[in-house]
């Protein structure tokens, strides 16, 4: 099994939308690609109410059958769209993928 997590800091502001609400659209677009990979076990969204400094506003965590099937979500071109979005979104971004 493959675990794929994903944390964001989003800009104040984007698309004419403030940082909650293109927090709810990424939200909304990443569980939107359940049903559309194969593969894909679980995925979720969720935000940090923490507030700290080192914080991130917004996290993915995703499971996949194997590491084919995390190439597949990644070059989906739903995926795809998601990151072209991202770039006016967000300003920093941290991944981690690895095996179980």
């Amino acid at each position: 099994m493959i675990k794929h997590i994903v944390f964001w800091r989003l800009n104040d502001t984007a698309y004419g939308n403030n940082k909650q609400t293109n927090a709810d659209i990424l939200k909304e677009k990443i569980l939107a690609m359940q049903p559309k990979i194969d593969g894909l076990i679980k995925i979720e969204a969720g935000f940090d109410f923490s507030g700290e400094k080192d914080s991130c506003d917004v996290v993915l965590y995703s499971e996949f059958t194997n590491k084919d099937a995390l190439h597949r979500y990644q070059i989906h071109p739903d995926h795809l769209e998601i990151k072209k979005w991202l770039a006016e979104v967000r300003h920093e971004r941290r991944v981690v993928d690895y095996e179980i």
